[in-house]
């Protein structure tokens, strides 16, 4: 197995344990930070959170620049950012910390995009590649996670708004505007379902 597998499959063996320390009742005390108080479970969840998105980054990195694509990263490498994302913003809305209306838009979305890729794939050959407008909604979604999950403690200057808040929002915009264009982008797939 290949450097960027590996850190694929860590990344899916995190999942678990990123579910469980947000889900169970586990006390490891609190700290005070910048006047909030957060949960030590809360903290090493975000640290696994953001050590997933860092192998998320160097696994692709490493298989591109040293062309090591394989059909299991291929695979599994979205379906471990679906999976660890998904369940994020699930917990988040349990918490309290995300609408649920944001959470369903964003999870409706990805499995959209999903779905639509693997139908191009098999139609066209070609892979949709990601778009600035998804790269924004990725990096705004993973940051937006880990600062909720420390209780969105910076604060947008003069207002209540936290900053992983405004982050939330601003994913959601991107969420929606890079569903939309890699939809539109990829109507012919659809174009004789609507004759």
């Amino acid at each position: 197995m290949n450097l960027p597998n590996k850190l694929t499959l860590i990344r899916i063996i995190m999942i678990p344990l990123f579910i469980i320390l947000l889900s169970c009742d586990i006390n490891m005390g609190t700290v005070i930070w910048l006047g909030t108080s957060i949960q030590v479970t809360r903290i090493v969840a975000a640290i696994v959170f953001a050590a997933a998105c860092i192998t998320d980054f160097l696994d692709g990195q490493i298989a591109r620049r040293q062309h090591l694509v394989t059909n299991f990263g291929k695979f599994a490498d979205p379906l471990a950012d679906k999976m660890i994302v998904m369940s994020a913003f699930i917990i988040l809305v349990s918490f309290g910390f995300v609408p649920a209306w944001v959470a369903a838009v964003i999870v409706c979305r990805e499995l959209a995009v999903t779905g639509l890729r693997l139908i191009v794939v098999e139609n066209d050959g070609q892979v949709i590649a990601a778009a600035w407008p998804g790269k924004i909604k990725t990096f705004s979604q993973m940051i937006a996670i880990i600062l909720l999950l420390l209780n969105d403690f910076l604060f947008i200057p003069f207002t209540t708004i936290g900053f992983g808040t405004l982050l939330l929002y601003i994913c959601l915009f991107f969420t929606v505007y890079s569903g939309v264009e890699y939809f539109w982008k990829s109507r012919f797939i659809f174009a004789d379902s609507f004759k």
